[in-house]
């Protein structure tokens, strides 16, 4: 995969020794990294997401396997976006909630959503055995434009959050996690809704999501928004998810 990183010939650059793959078991991933600081940390970054790259703590990132293309940075158009009939539901579910826009300030009552939807949803991952320290680490080890959207329902009690970096043309949707005793609200559906209306009304054109995998389940939610562009060799199309690379 050719990444345009023209304008960042200042910018160091340096890949990892191979480790297992998160996305694919029995797999390894190297990744092409760069720390993201100093005064021009915000337009790197910007620089970097539109050539694929994702951000977390300080540094942003993006898989350059050798035999596997399998990873592909993905972004929601939002000016275009129609939610499909059982989106238009996940968002009537959760209409009465409140959205709260805040810096990102990790607080003790958000980790203990944080820990319940991590023993609930990925209890053999590393995620959920982090402390409030390496929580607090993932919200606010961040040198660009990040903010933490809290959800509440009616009584005030936080029953989600987003965690995400404002962009030149979007919005990055870094991490989010719920109340996994509220599965029926559909809340990671909801919070990436609420995203792509948000950044419409402030007439930017994206949303990013991320990295997503064919051939990997527990993303097959990010194709569920069109219309969506993957960053491809000839830059960001406009694609089928069925078109995409399986692994190689």
């Amino acid at each position: 995969m050719k990444h345009d990183l023209a304008g960042l010939t200042a910018q160091y650059f340096f890949s990892t020794a191979p480790l297992p793959c998160p996305y694919l078991p029995g797999r390894t991933e190297r990744r092409l990294v760069t720390e993201l600081g100093g005064r021009n940390a915000v337009n790197v970054h910007d620089t970097l997401s539109r050539a694929g790259f994702r951000r977390s703590h300080g540094i942003a990132y993006v898989p350059v396997c050798r035999t596997c293309t399998a990873c592909v940075a993905v972004r929601i158009v939002a000016g275009e976006f129609k939610p499909s009939r059982s989106q238009r539901r996940a968002l009537a579910r959760n209409d009465d909630l409140i959205a709260v826009e805040r810096p990102p300030r990790a607080t003790d009552e958000q980790y203990r959503l944080f820990r319940r939807y991590q023993r609930a949803r990925h209890g053999g991952g590393e995620m959920a055995r982090m402390d409030f320290a390496d929580y607090q680490m993932l919200i606010e080890e961040t040198p660009v434009d990040t903010l933490v959207v809290e959800f509440r329902d009616r009584e005030g009690v936080l029953v989600a959050a987003c965690l995400a970096d404002r962009l030149a043309d979007g919005f990055s949707a870094v991490y989010s996690f719920f109340d996994p005793a509220l599965a029926k609200r559909s809340l990671g559906t909801f919070m990436i809704l609420w995203l792509v209306e948000w950044t419409h009304l402030l007439d930017l054109p994206y949303v990013y999501l991320g990295f997503w995998v064919k051939d990997c389940g527990k993303m097959d939610y990010k194709t569920g928004f069109r219309p969506l562009e993957a960053y491809t060799v000839d830059g960001w199309e406009r694609i089928e998810p069925a078109s995409l690379p399986q692994a190689g």
